[in-house]
């Protein structure tokens, strides 16, 4: 089984966005959401998740991590296949075997996969701790250009990540153009 980089998805990230879901709630909850739109205040939805992979900052970081974990993944998926390899051989190997000989293979096999196991799991931690350092700036990035449109175009209330939103209030697009400049 080899370690895809683009299968790791945003986890931590994701914990941030519930949080930021809980704060729009409690803004919406503050502000009074019905009776704030029927009074004329002008409300915003940005959705973070597309930011983060739609955005050209997004996307650079993404290839500046793979690029920076590369040899890693490849080391990795060399590992594995050699580990595929010397299983097979031992299956096709054991019936000819002595019972020491077969035991001795079995150990080795299962030191080679747990020391693969162990590669993977730094690789999985070091790989997300890298995405979350660059996804960090990002986020920084875009709350900055979120602030600066909500100024400009005078929102009074811009909500990160809802369940359900009207298309026509969605100013995620205005924000990655901001972010691409």
């Amino acid at each position: 089984m080899s370690v895809s980089i683009k299968a790791i998805r945003t986890s931590s990230v994701s914990k941030r966005l519930a949080w930021m879901l809980a704060s729009a709630a409690i803004a919406c909850t503050a502000v009074g959401f019905g009776s704030a739109q029927a009074q004329g205040t002008k409300l915003g939805f940005v959705n973070t998740e597309r930011i983060l992979r739609d955005s050209a900052p997004a996307k650079a970081a993404q290839s500046k991590i793979e690029g920076e974990f590369k040899k890693r993944n490849d080391d990795l998926e060399r590992l594995a296949n050699n580990l595929r390899s010397s299983a097979q051989k031992f299956e096709k190997d054991a019936p000819v075997l002595s019972e020491s000989d077969r035991n001795k293979r079995q150990r080795e096999l299962a030191n080679i996969d747990a020391d693969l196991q162990r590669k993977r799991r730094e690789f999985q931690e070091d790989f997300n701790r890298r995405r979350n350092e660059e996804f960090a700036s990002i986020v920084e990035k875009a709350n900055i250009a979120i602030k600066r449109i909500a100024e400009q175009d005078n929102y009074d209330v811009i909500i990160q990540d809802a369940v359900t939103v009207n298309p026509r209030i969605d100013i995620t697009d205005k924000v990655i153009q901001s972010l691409g400049k």
